[in-house]
């Protein structure tokens, strides 16, 4: 019997050669973290600008840990999206497993933070310590994204480290594919934590709207 592989210790170059998975650069593919997103109000941007500068605060005590990290940022951006109320709800540190087509290689973990909307998955979240990279953190979700069983819609993620943001999206297929959003950091000028948050009321609008569509 194959040995768990731990999603932590997964390479990109594993999941392309056992599972199929291409990322892809065309720029209509992911095109919901681009374009005409929602307006923010002039209270949500004054509370993005204490989240900056708590997370500036607290990076001068490191280590700024996961646990720290969805605590002082994660949260707050989750509950200013809207992804603590119906129909949506989340789940922490959610154990999924995953296998190649001949049952060969079998990776397996938890999911730091995971939201659905009743059973379907709507986004998959990865907290790093402010230490790691975005880098770090991508084949880890990418194997969890990739044990979503809904193959109709696509799957999204998030990788923070707190002070560094960026969006996945996936769909899978008989070869599933994968793009990314660009990274939105702290450290550039202004608050890019204004854009992090219309993509996530982005992406929770166009869940609600497909629901509609399709009721």
């Amino acid at each position: 019997m194959s040995q768990p592989i731990h999603a932590s210790d997964i390479s990109l170059h594993d999941l392309e050669t056992q599972f199929c998975l291409q990322r892809t650069f065309d720029e209509n593919f992911f095109s919901e973290w681009q374009g005409d997103l929602p307006e923010i109000t002039d209270l949500d941007k004054q509370l993005l600008d204490r989240l900056k500068a708590g997370y500036f605060n607290l990076i001068k005590y490191p280590p700024l840990l996961e646990d720290t990290v969805k605590m002082a940022v994660l949260g707050p951006l989750l509950y200013f999206a809207g992804f603590y109320l119906y129909p949506f709800h989340t789940k922490s540190e959610y154990s999924v497993k995953i296998s190649n087509r001949d049952g060969e290689v079998i990776v397996d973990g938890k999911i730091d933070v995971l939201v659905l909307k009743e059973q379907f998955w709507i986004m998959v979240i990865e907290s790093k310590q402010a230490a790691f990279s975005i880098e770090a953190g991508l084949a880890q979700i990418l194997a969890y994204m990739l044990a979503n069983k809904n193959q109709e819609k696509p799957c999204f993620g998030m990788i923070t480290t707190g002070g560094s943001f960026v969006f996945i999206k996936l769909v899978k297929s008989e070869m599933p594919q994968y793009a990314l959003s660009r990274v939105f950091e702290l450290n550039n000028p202004g608050n890019d934590l204004y854009t992090v948050l219309t993509v996530l009321k982005q992406l929770e609008q166009a869940t609600l709207n497909e629901s509609s569509l399709s009721a």
